[in-house]
């Protein structure tokens, strides 16, 4: 390398002094940028280091900066002084309008990338919220107390839901209640003939929620303390995922349509937040609706699984940790079986042979010997 340099550091050195005598680089360009900061860059590229160099532009009153802000106030003045077509012009109202129309340009740009920066910041939020959900899955060790918070939320939607405040015990509708807390948390709720008149809301929510703590507890007796500590990290982080996806792709829908709410007299950004908040709430309860059901409805395939996993999950692997234990998946119901007559065995049909001429017996209507027998 030093020595290459030494061989081309003399003809660098002549080929600059060149440039000096001849007065630096000059630089001439046919059109001004609607940003001030980029005619500085290609200003700056002569008289660097100290050396000598100039730049001049060469602009004509129907180009797109010019032409678009005040170009045909200018061009009026222009005829009015009797400047010719083709003659230079270097006044200082055409630098004056020039950076005018820059500054409006650039003001311009300024407030669109400001609008898109409002619209970001409504994602932005929402996205911090998710990760906060997504790093709690990922660091917390017991997720039970978080997993029977989504539980009671769940169950509190389901109460209002079936059974309104405003309305008397005997018009709820306990026994859809009862499907619903099945379908949701795989808990048997009889419903009550008796006195119905005397019973409250509040005393309504607490049976229920006392049915669903035990039902979580007799889940992770059945299927072990450590594997379901496992499986509800895993099943929140996948649940989480897969939600967070699909409101990308909603909110992607609707900020492609929400520009068309200005013909209605309507703020189209309020409106954006509004239906994404809409949106993401959504989302939320879907993520609590599928995490109770999944986890409140899980049936171990091995009744002794459990064990089998936990003593696996105490043996160090190869490089000195803990081996993970299995996923286990919920039990999928049997297909159901008709009953319909088996089929007796075979029987071997004994047929002549074929002409090559005749008619393929395959049913296709051509000869054998252009078909089957080709």
């Amino acid at each position: 390398y030093g020595r290459s340099l030494a061989k081309v550091r003399p003809l660098c050195n002549a080929e600059h002094d060149r440039v000096v005598e001849l007065g630096g680089l000059h630089i001439l360009a046919t059109e001004r940028h609607e940003a001030r900061r980029i005619d500085n860059q290609l200003r700056g590229r002569s008289g660097r280091q100290g050396d000598p160099g100039s730049s001049r532009f060469y602009l004509s009153l129907e180009d797109d900066l010019l032409r678009i802000f005040g170009g045909e106030r200018l061009q009026k003045v222009m005829d009015k002084l009797g400047m010719q077509e083709g003659e230079v012009i270097e006044h200082g109202m055409v630098t004056k309008a020039i950076e005018t129309a820059q500054k409006r340009v650039e003001a311009h740009n300024f407030e669109i990338r400001k609008h898109l920066l409002e619209y970001d910041d409504v994602m932005n939020r929402q996205r911090q919220i998710i990760y906060g959900e997504r790093r709690m899955i990922l660091e917390g060790e017991n997720l039970k107390e978080a997993i029977l918070e989504m539980a009671e939320d769940v169950l509190e939607s389901l109460v209002g839901l079936y059974a309104n405040e405003d309305a008397y015990p005997e018009d709820w509708d306990l026994r859809g209640l009862s499907e619903a807390m099945y379908r949701q948390f795989g808990v048997e709720v009889a419903v009550p003939t008796e006195g119905i008149q005397e019973m409250t809301l509040g005393t309504l929510k607490e049976e229920l929620w006392e049915k669903v703590q035990a039902a979580y507890d007799r889940k992770e007796q059945e299927i072990g303390t450590d594997l379901f500590r496992y499986l509800e990290r895993v099943l929140m982080l996948q649940i989480v995922d897969g939600q967070w996806k699909d409101h990308l792709l909603g909110m992607d829908h609707l900020k492609e349509g929400i520009g068309l709410r200005g013909y209605g007299q309507r703020d189209p950004l309020v409106e954006y937040k509004r239906e994404g908040f809409e949106l993401f709430d959504a989302t939320v309860e879907r993520i609590k609706e599928q995490t109770v059901q999944y986890l409140f409805r899980l049936q171990p395939t091995i009744s002794d699984l459990a064990a089998e996993v936990s003593a696996e999950a105490e043996a160090p692997s190869g490089d000195g940790q803990a081996a993970p234990p299995f996923r286990m998946q919920p039990v999928r119901p049997a297909p159901k079986q008709s009953f319909k007559p088996s089929p007796g065995p075979a029987v071997a049909v004994k047929a002549g042979k074929v002409g090559r001429n005749e008619p393929c017996p395959c049913g296709s209507g051509t000869k054998y010997k252009k078909c089957c027998g080709a």
